[in-house]
Parts: C-alpha cells; structure tokens; sequence
C-alpha cells in the first residue's frame, strides 16, 4: 500500500525544471518538439487544445465497455454456465434460456454508459467548438477552441472565457491589466488583475507588431499548481522573467477589460485546471462489490454441492442400473465418465441459485429509483427552473449510505451575494425593518436619482436621519464608506455607476453609501468625487494605505473641499479599539453591538476618523525619509469611533437545517475550498458547522498532536487514560487546515516539488504575524491546557492502531503511509473539518485519502470546474448547477440546483434505495433457495441423475413472471417510514452506514430461512405422499412436483406479503398477477393441444388440475404453507418485543470537575477575530495601482482597440511592480503635491495627552491612547505616510491638537 500523496508528488517534482520551450507566431519551431509514446514512437510534445473527458468513441465503445461488464463477476458466471449448455451431453437447460437474458442484460448496461459517454461527448464538442480570435497571418480571425496551438496568439474580449493558459501580451486597460474572474478555479468571487510584462506593453502597441513578434518562452513544464507558475521571456537578446501574475489561466472570465491579448503557453490537457481535473473513475455500490463477492461465494458452494451429488451418483450407478433395468442403456461411458458428466449436469441444474433475472431487475429498480429522483417536485428548483437529475443510475442505494460529505463553499454553501444587513452609528443599531411594521411598502430610496433598485436593506429612522443633515456620525459614516475603499467606477450611465471592487464586501459597502445619498462617481490619480444629498464635492486624496494580512485595516487621508484634512479609516475592531482616545458609553455600546453581530455571523468593519490639522501634516511630509527607516517604531494614531458595519455573506436557503440534519444522520461534513482561511471559518460559524464550544485545531495545534502521538511514552501517561478519556469524549472538536499545511503534513520533505516547500520558521513568523500583539503571549496555564489535548488525543490514535508499530506496520508501511493514516484518524475524530486554499487535486487528494484508511462512502458536492476532480474520486458526485457553469453538474452522478435538496436526497431517496435494494436481494436470495434447494433434496431420490424436480417451462418463467412483480413492486415502491418521518428521524440513516440490512449475516439468514422452506416443502409433501395409492394420492412425479412447486410460490408468496410494509393498490394488484400468470401460463402449458404438438417439450398434461381437484392435496398445500409462515411470524413478533428502542443521543455536558480544570473553549477562535473575519481575509486591493495611476485611464476618449489596427497608447514610464517586504508593508502613497494642494484656513486644535482608560471586558489588554498621525515617509513619485490616526468621542468635535514633537507624539494640553 502506498502512500497517495507521494505518489502524486512525484508527477509534480519531474515537471519543475525549465525545459518547455516554446516561440509565439511559430507552429512550426514548436512542432518539432516530440516526446516518447510507446516503445519507439514519438507524439508531438506540445498538446492541442482539444479535450476529451468520455471514455468512448466509436471504435472503443464495443469492446471496452464488455471489459468492463465481464468485470463483473456474475457476467462471467453466466457467460461460463452458458458455454456449459451449449455441450449437450451435460446439457440440462436449453442454452437460449440464460443466453437471452444475459444479452438482455448486457444491452441495458451498455445503453446505460452509452447514453451517460454521450452527454460527455456532447459537452466536449460545445467545449471545443467555442469561438476565439486567433492572429492569422497580420489579422485576427475567428477559430475554434480545439484549433489553438501552442505558441499562437489570441484576442479576447470582455465576459469571453480564457481558452487556454496565456501569457498575457497587452490589453486596452492602463498598463496593459487585465481583470479576471477565477470562481470557476479556485471558487473566489473577487475580482483578480493579471498585468502584462512591461516589453510587451510598451512594445506590441499594434496587430502589426504583434504579427511580428517572435519571442520566445522558456518556463517549467506543465503541472497542476494553480498558483505558482516560473519562466522567462526571451525577446531581442534579453530576458524578461515571467510569473503566475502574467498568466491568464484556462477557465478564468475577462472582467472589466475591453480586449486582451495572449500568447498560449498550454493547451488542453496541459494546462492546470485540466490537470486537475483527474480522470473519469469506474463507480460501483457496495452493495455491487458484495454481490460479485457473494457470486463467487456461491460459485464455490455450487461446485461442493455438485461434487457432493456426483460422489452421490457414483455410489449408487451400479446398483441403480441393476433394479432399474428399463433405464436407456445409450450411454456406454464407464462410470468415472458418466459421473463427470453427471457433475457438469447438476451444475448447470443448480445455476439458477444466482439467477440472472435478479440482475435485470435491478437494473429496472436503479432506472426506477433515478425516475423518481428526477420526478420529486419537493427538489425542484422554480426560480432557475432547475429539477434534480439522477445522471448515474448505478449509485442511487450508495446514496444510503454516506458517511462523509465534502463541500465546497463559494456557490455551494453561499450565494456568492454580500448584502449590508446592519450597522450601528454612535451606539445606535440600525437593523432592516419588519415588513409588517414598515410604515411604507414601497421603495424608500426613490428621491435618489443614484439609488440602486435591488438594495435590500431597509431603516426609515436611519433614512430619516440622513435626510435630516443633523447628526455628524451618521453624515460621517456614510461618507467614510463613501471614500475609504479601493473601489473602480464604470461610467456607462451618469445615474446608474457601475462598481468594480476587489472583493463583494467592499461593493456591498459601496453600494449602500450609494443608496442612503452619498454615491461615489469618480476617482483619479489623487482625488475622488462624491455626491452627498445631491452636491458634487471633490476630495483630493493625499494618502491612501490598502488592507493586508498585517495592518487589518483600510486608511485613507483626504482634503475636503473647504480645505480641511481628515483621516478615514476601517477595519477590524481589535485594531480599531486598541487606537481609541476614550472609551466611553458609544464605545461600549459598539462593542456590544460587534458581539451581537458575530453571534448572527455577519461579517463586521469597524469606522473611524480624525481630523488632521495642516501644521501636522507638513510635518509629516518633512519627516517622511526619516520616518522610513524608522518604520517599526511609529506612533500610532487617534481614532473617534463612527460606529460598524455588518455585512452577511449570505448563504443558500436551509443550509443550516441541512447540515444539522446530516450531522443527526452520522454524515460528517468537510468543507474543501479555495477560499481564505477567515472567510471560510465564518462560513462554518454561519451554517452551523462549527460552535462556540467546540476547539478548533490548526496547524501547530496538528502538527503537535502528531508528534506527540509519534514520540510520547505510553508508560508515562498510563495513569491518565481515564480523565483523558472522559475530557476528548466531552469535547468537541474541529480542524481548520490550508493547502500548504496539507501539503507539508503528507508529502516527503525529500521529494517535495519546490513549490511546495515552506521553511519552518517562515510559517512561524506569518503565525505571529497573523496574530495580534496581545494574542502572542501564551501563559502556563494555557500550554497546560494545550498539552494535556495532545497528549489526549495521541493516546487515542495510538489506541486505534496507528501508533508506531515496530514489528507489524513498520515493516510493511513507509512513513508517508502512517502519516496519512495517523493524519486520517485525527481528522475523522472531529466533528467539522474546513480545509482552505485547497486547489482542486488536494481536494481530490483529501477524498481519496478518506476512502483509503476509512473504508467509508464518501459524496462530493461542489458547482464549478474546481470540483470536479473531487466529483470524480468521490464515491457518489453531486453537481450544483450554479452561477460558475455546468463543468461540476456535467462530471457528476447527480445533478442538484441547491445545497438543501442534498437532505431530500440522502435521508429519503437515498435512505428508500438502500432498503428496496437491500430487502429486495434478501427476499430474491430467500425465494431462490426456497424454490431451488428442493432440486438437491430431489437428487437423494432420482439416483443422482440430475433430473429437474419442477416442469421446465416452471423453471424458465418461476423468475420471470410467476414471483417477478410483488419483489418488483418491493425493489420500486417499499417504504418502511415516510418521507416525513425519514426528515425528522435522521438517525435512521445510520442503519446504511454500517450495512445494517444486508451483509454477510443477512446473507447467511436468508440462505438459512430458504433452505428451511425448501426442506418443509419437499419432506412434508414427501411424507404425506408416503406410500400412497388411488386417485387421491400424489404421490406420481408430476403431481408431487405440482404440489411442491405451488407449495413454494405460495410460501414465498406470504413472505412478501409480511415484509411489504408500504400497502398500496399496487402491491395488491403486483400479488393478484402473481398468481394470474401461473394460472394461465399453466393452463396454457399443460393444455391438450400443446401436448399434442410437443409432447416432449409440455409433457405435464393436466397435472395442475387433478391435483388441484383433490381438497386433501390443497390441505397438504396449506399445510406446508403454514409451516413456513407461522414460525417465521412469531420469531418476528418475538425479537420486535424484545428488542430495546435505541435511546437517542444526548450530548452530555461536560462535568464540573473537568472543565474546572480544563476548560473546553481554550483553542476557540476569538470571538473577536471572527467577527471581523472580512478584515483579516481581505487581501491587498487596488490601491497601489491606484496611487500610482497604473490602472486610472488619463486619456479618456481614446480608442484602444487594436484589433482596428490602431496604436495603443503608451505610458510615458512603466511603473515597477513594488515587492513589498513584511517590513515595509504598512507604507502608502501621498499623492497631493505641494504645488497642487488646496490649503483652506483649517483652525490649529491642541491634542490630548494619551491617557489609560478602564481595560474592557474580554480584550486582552488595555486600551491605551497612543498619538496623533506619525511618521509620514515619501518617495520619488509622492509622499508616503506611515499612518498614525487618532480619534475623540463621537458626536463632539475633535479636540484641540498641539504640534507634535520630534518624536512623533503629541504635546498634552495645558
């Protein structure tokens, strides 16, 4: 057994080094390119763009689908029992009546794949046949996807979907950016830039220049890695480097960009989605792969039953032929011959003990089953007019018995809609108004020409205070969220702007200032234009600082029309609290208000602002070299709180029950996405998928466990098992873990690719990075806590088995192998588990690892071409058809348009199919052994010579029409609890986990209650028949095989009638045929006029009707009848009342004695940080193109398209990409220039003296005040400040300032 990881690491370590070499404009120089095939042939190394996700095509189809047939084990059963007909001296059936049924068979399967391989196939083409503009010659022209090469140039346009990884050569925006959208890669809504090399910006400004360009890329050779991508460009003598922030990769959405255009450097299978995209694999059920077990099982029983009746008759030939001289002396072979044939005889005779009908008719209840997936109105999806389908009709008992559930998150669990749901200005919440208690039912914000119409939120006091003018904190506020972003502006319509925003929470922002009067309209190099109430005012900006993963927190500096200079700032509370003047009662109130937002898990931005005076100011730009190189001994600023935001990523509808409802059902739920740690963990906070109680592991927490389940003494902590014990079961427990932890924790630190590699202490420095000051210090106490579940947890994996084992694992399994084990277990032991920053193959990676060590059904659900290799390895696939396309819904098995409908699907289509399939084999296992066993005990009696018991046309039809329809009708429509019932009791579904209803010893029970029927019916008719005579007695072979034929379709017959539990006129109906086609089949059989022309073939003349015509016989009849139902009823009704109900669980809380000393909330997410999860997820936006003006058109009007063979207009400088370190991330750009600055007459103000004030509740330390602005920094193109804000109480004026002194701090006041 080998380790998963490593071998998936292997692949990716060989395509590190730089030896794919292409040249643009050049089919001909790439052609000559080739690579090893098979043996001596060599295939272009270059791939076309063409894809092929079917299994078939025309050639293939025929054979490899019978491949896969005869994979399993009862086709080759069949195939072999009907070769065995085919000899007529063995020969005991006629071969057509296994040979149709298996040809039968064979097509329904192969019409099945067919019809699912052509879905693909169609999908493919209108894949392939998309249209693109490729330069041809000095002119782009429209192709086709599939006619990309590599080295060729493309044109792309706004909304077009990127057809293959490009080099990004040019575009029409500034500086050549392009914006893309990569939901469909690693499911991030936000808008992305890629920028083009700054050569080919300056250099390729025409199609001429672009027809002629010959450059030359050398870069790594084709992997997986999403985010990581090395090369050079090499162009006129030099070289350019290349990274993944100049790819546009295949996939990605053209945003907000005119025309770009690209060079291909991959094409189809080569390029990264498509490398994870993973192959198609073969899918079968458990309940598939215990069947092909059980054949073979039966297969051997068979061939010791034959061998036991063929020692039988080789016992007892000799003296059979002496007392029975009439026998037919043709067969002259010796006895060891006629017995060998005899065996072959019994054999074919006894192959209906694995009857080919069962196959067919599950085949009819898999269609079946599907159909009514495809029919349920309750997951029909009305607004997107989406029904759910069953794509596969192979998995529907699989869906019974899920145990884990891999998510995704953007699109699967959220709606990928951010909506402002609340605030709170100066203490005061404003949250939406009841519709019943809102005095107007229409629209509130129909006076603002620049409203949009779909805002949601609605609060007339807080309309009416903006209206009002009245109240600074609400004025400020609005016009805080009004300036402070990094939002861009397309002015298409001067009423309606359109925003373009780096993430969906700065636009909801955004959007609501908007709405309530206050609408950003345009933005330059150094000033933004606002409509407040109708008055145009333009602010000149004067600095302006992003977020990032450091600072927590947006500031931007501003002079307002009338000359004055204010600070704006937002951000997460622990940053904004701990730079407050005061903390007074508007504090306090806000603080509470962040608390109630977290508990709804909204997403929150805490707002503040500071009026700067002039004098400080200039001195900040007269320090700003010093301050520089002084960057980490700044001083922080003054802050007078405006209030909060509240921003709700809004998910799906009945998301949260669903979860719960699987979690009641044992399915555990794991959250695989590409998307941020912070967003992720709010998401799991949101839907219910983690709690406040719980403990929430992460990476140092996991490494830690590991290791001290690898390297602690066991003796040691002996002692300790029983408290130990107690505190993991009383606690709960989740893991929150990145694509790069992943990585490190399951691949070979020797063989891991480059790109994976993260040093050790780097990881250290981002963690304390990540952290707050006061978060940093860790107490005795504490690290107690924290060793205490290490060691909890090591003992209990090393319990399990996955310890160290010297002598037995050690051995057989590497390293890589116990840690993916060990690795496994831990994580299985948690009741959530969110995996972040996964790209697609570790989310495949992550569910395979599961199937390998847990031996559990696994389902994979998720809505963009990033899940689909997920979709593929995951026992059951579920595709969302949502807003990211139909890749996801078009490579799974079941098609869904919401997350909610998975509960449906699972506790009640899936939960309904296990048991029909499961009762139904059961009940097919019992009624064959009941009929068909009575052919062995016949054998004792018929001198071993493989004569058949019952009438051949009995045999051929008892299957097919006789005891086909009522365990037709279970297979269909069997319900043991309605659907309702099966939604309020999920614990149900845990009778499929664990192969409750059908497994070996359900197999052995059923074999044991057949056998027992065939006993009572062959003997007791064999004993009342006993030396009987005259026209009463039954005791000829055809009366007696009459008697004990109907004696088991009767009996199997009641039995059905005790297991259905669902009655309907259907099941009624299904018995009554039942018994109607044996009677006419029968009648029709044994007529005169048939006898007359087969006597051979219908030589039963009349027996059903002169036995039948004897009540004596019928009382024999009812008798074996009764001996095989009344047992079987009260051994039922016994264990039924004997059985004790299982009580359900009840979460114990953990006891005092416990938690007094180890407390369960010590690894818990801060509150805090959660609840201002948007602030510490939100990445860099675009502020350092907007200060620097690479991404502001100065030259409106001027037509960039280069496909009109026109000149794109060329920047006087290119601006070099800045490579900020850690260090130097909190520098920002002062755009105003001296010479440009409007100085308006601002009153000097005196500055209060930091003083401590009270520590608050639950924060970690104190909040002192630390200063006015600090350290201003400039650079050749501007000034940069180093941000030091400062605030007052709000709702007063901001208090007098002194100049500040050489050390940046504040004089007091007098």
């Amino acid at each position: 057994m080998g380790s998963l990881a490593y071998r998936e690491d292997l692949g990716e370590e060989k395509n590190s080094a730089f030896t794919w070499e292409l040249e643009a404009n050049s089919r001909d120089y790439n052609s000559q390119f080739k690579e090893k095939s098979f043996l001596c042939w060599q295939r272009r190394k270059h791939k076309s763009n063409v894809i092929h996700t079917a299994k078939y095509n025309v050639f293939s189809f025929l054979p490899l689908n019978l491949y896969e047939q005869f994979h399993r084990v009862s086709n080759l059963y069949f195939l072999f029992i009907i070769i065995l007909q085919g000899l007529p001296e063995i020969s005991t059936l006629p071969w057509f009546t296994l040979f149709v049924p298996l040809i039968c068979l064979l097509v329904i399967r192969a019409t099945r794949d067919l019809v699912d391989d052509i879905g693909r196939h169609r999908s493919d083409r209108i894949i392939n046949n998309r249209p693109c503009q490729t330069l041809v010659g000095k002119s782009f022209l429209w192709r086709k996807w599939e006619d990309l090469y590599v080295g060729d140039v493309v044109c792309l346009h706004k909304d077009n979907i990127v057809p293959a990884d490009l080099l990004l050569l040019a575009s029409t925006e500034p500086s050549s950016l392009c914006y893309v959208e990569t939901a469909d890669i690693d499911g991030e809504t936000n808008l992305k830039f890629r920028q083009a090399p700054p050569v080919t910006h300056h250099e390729l400004t025409s199609i001429r220049k672009m027809a002629s360009f010959q450059g030359k890329v050398v870069c790594e050779e084709p992997n997986s890695r999403l985010h990581h991508f090395v090369g050079c460009l090499e162009w006129n003598g030099r070289k350019h480097p290349l990274d993944i922030g100049n790819v546009l990769l295949r996939g990605c959405k053209v945003r907000n960009t005119d025309t770009c255009y690209g060079l291909v450097i991959y094409a189809g299978f080569d390029t990264k989605i498509m490398r994870n995209c993973g192959k198609i694999h073969l899918k079968r059920s458990r309940i598939d792969r215990l069947l092909n077990r059980l054949v073979a099982l039966i297969f051997l029983s068979l061939v010791l039953i034959s061998v036991a009746l063929s020692l039988g008759f080789w016992s007892k030939v000799k003296e059979f032929k002496a007392k029975h001289h009439y026998v037919s002396p043709r067969h002259v072979q010796s006895v060891a011959a006629e017995t060998f044939l005899t065996f072959w005889g019994f054999f074919i005779l006894l192959s209906v003990m694995v009857p080919m009908a069962m196959f067919i008719m599950v085949e009819f209840i898999y269609l079946g089953n599907s159909m009514f997936i495809n029919w349920d109105v309750h997951m029909y999806y009305a607004p997107q007019d989406v029904p759910a389908k069953a794509r596969s009709t192979s998995l529907n008992d699989q869906l019974g018995q899920v145990g884990y559930v891999f998510s995704d998150k953007t699109g699967t669990l959220t709606q990928n809609v951010m909506t402002f749901k609340k605030c709170c200005i100066a203490g005061i919440v404003y949250g939406p108004d009841d519709e019943e208690e809102a005095p107007c039912k229409g629209n509130p914000y129909l006076w603002n020409k620049f409203a949009d119409g779909k805002f949601p939120y609605r609060n007339a006091e807080l309309l009416r205070a903006v209206q009002g003018r009245t109240d600074e904190a609400v004025r400020e506020f609005w016009r805080l969220l009004a300036i402070c972003h990094t939002v861009m502006v397309q002015e298409k319509d001067p009423d309606q702007p359109v925003y373009q925003a780096a993430s969906p929470d700065e636009e909801a922002l955004v959007t609501a200032a908007r709405n309530f009067g206050y609408v950003f309209v345009a933005r330059t190099q150094d000033s933004i234009t606002v409509m407040e109430l109708g008055d145009k005012r333009v602010y000149q900006v004067l600095a302006m600082m992003d977020f990032n993963n450091m600072r927590k927190r947006m500031s931007v500096l501003v002079r307002n029309p009338e000359g004055a200079i204010y600070l704006y700032t937002k951000g997460a509370d622990v940053v904004i609290f701990e730079r407050l003047s005061k903390k007074g009662m508007t504090e306090w109130t806000t603080e509470e208000a962040l608390a109630s937002f977290a508990e709804e898990t909204l997403r929150t931005l805490c707002l503040a602002y500071k009026r700067v005076d002039e004098d400080t100011y200039e001195e900040w730009r007269q320090r700003h070299r010093e301050a520089s190189l002084r960057l980490q001994n700044r001083a922080h600023a003054l802050h007078q709180l405006l209030g909060a935001t509240a921003i709700e990523d809004r998910l799906q509808d009945g998301v949260c029950d669903t979860i719960q409802c699987l979690k009641q059902g044992n399915i555990k739920v794991w959250v695989l996405t590409g998307d941020k740690q912070e967003t992720a963990v709010n998401i799991g906070f949101a839907c219910q998928l983690l709690s406040e109680n719980m403990l929430i592991l992460e990476e140092k927490e996991i490494t830690r466990i590991l290791e001290a389940y690898w390297g602690s003494n066991d003796g040691l902590l002996a002692g300790q098992g029983l408290l130990q014990s107690r505190f993991l079961q009383q606690t709960k427990v989740a893991m929150v873990i990145n694509g790069e932890f992943l990585d490190q924790l399951l691949l070979s630190r020797r063989k891991e690719p480059r790109a994976l590699v993260r040093d050790e202490d780097v990881d250290v420095d981002v963690e304390e990075a990540w952290q707050e000051r006061g978060e940093r210090t860790t107490d005795f106490l504490r690290a107690q806590r924290v060793s205490l579940m290490w060691r909890t947890l090591g003992i209990q994996l090393r319990g399990t088995g996955l310890g160290p084992r010297v002598k037995d694992s050690g051995a057989r399994d590497g390293p890589e192998v116990r840690r993916e084990r060990a690795f496994v277990e831990l994580a299985a032991r948690c009741q959530a588990v969110i995996c972040c920053r996964v790209t697609p193959k570790q989310k495949a990676l992550i569910v395979a690892l599961v199937k390998k060590y847990q031996r559990a059904v696994t389902l994979a659900i998720g809505d963009g071409a990033n899940d689909v290799n997920m979709i593929k390895t995951a026992d059951v696939g579920v595709g969302l058809a949502g807003p990211e396309g139909m890749q996801a819904v078009q490579n799974s098995d079941y098609a869904l348009a919401q997350f909610c409908f998975l509960k449906r699907l699972l506790l009640v289509h899936g939960r309904w199919s296990y048991v029909r399939v499961c009762k139904f084999l059961r009940y097919f296992v019992y009624k064959t052994l009941a009929s068909m066993m009575a052919q062995v005990w016949f054998a004792f009696y018929s001198g071993f010579t493989a004569q058949p018991l019952y009438e051949g046309w009995f045999l051929a039809l008892f299957n097919l029409l006789f005891s086909t329809l009522p365990v037709l009708y279970i297979g269909l429509f069997e319900q043991d609890v309605s659907a309702e019932r099966s939604l309020e009791l999920p614990q149900l579904y845990i009778a499929g986990q664990k192969d409750e209803l059908f497994n070996y010893w359900v197999f052995l029970q059923a074999l044991a209650h057949g056998t027992a029927t065939s006993l009572v019916n062959f003997f007791v008719t064999l004993w009342v028949s006993h030396d009987s005579a005259g026209p009463t007695s039954f005791s000829d072979y055809q009366s007696f095989s009459v008697v004990v034929a109907l004696s088991s379709l009767l009996s199997i017959t009641m039995e059905a009638i005790l297991i259905i539990k669902y009655w309907t006129v259907l099941s009624v109906l299904a018995i009554f045929l039942s018994f109607c086609f044996y009677v006419v089949v029968t009648w029709g059989c044994q007529s005169f006029w048939l006898f007359q022309i087969s006597p051979e073939n219908f030589p039963f003349l009349y027996a059903d009707r002169n036995v039948l015509s004897h009540p004596s016989i019928l009382l024999v009849i009812l008798l074996n009848v009764s001996l095989n139902t009344l047992p079987t009823l009260a051994l039922r009704v016994i264990y039924q009342a004997l059985e004790k109900p299982c009580p359900k669980e009840v979460e114990e809380a953990p006891s005092e004695d416990i938690t007094a000393v180890e407390p369960a909330p010590y690894l818990r997410r801060e509150s805090r940080r959660r609840r201002s999860s948007y602030a510490f997820s939100h990445r860099e936006g675009y502020a350092e193109l907007i200060t620097q003006g690479t991404i502001l058109r100065r030259a409106p009007g001027v037509d960039n398209d280069m496909l009109m063979g026109q000149i794109i207009p060329c920047h006087e400088e290119l601006s070099p990409s800045i490579q900020e370190s850690p260090r130097c991330s909190r520098k920002m750009s002062l755009l105003g220039k001296t010479g440009h600055q409007h100085r308006g007459e601002v009153s000097s103000r005196d500055g209060g003296r930091a003083a401590r004030r009270p520590q608050i509740p639950g924060s970690p330390r104190e909040l002192a005040v630390r200063g006015v602005p600090g350290d201003v920094a400039g650079g050749a193109g501007g000034v940069t400040v180093v941000e030091g804000e400062g605030a007052g109480a709000v709702g007063v004026p901001p208090p007098p300032q002194q100049p500040a002194d050489e050390g940046g701090k504040v004089s007091p006041v007098g």
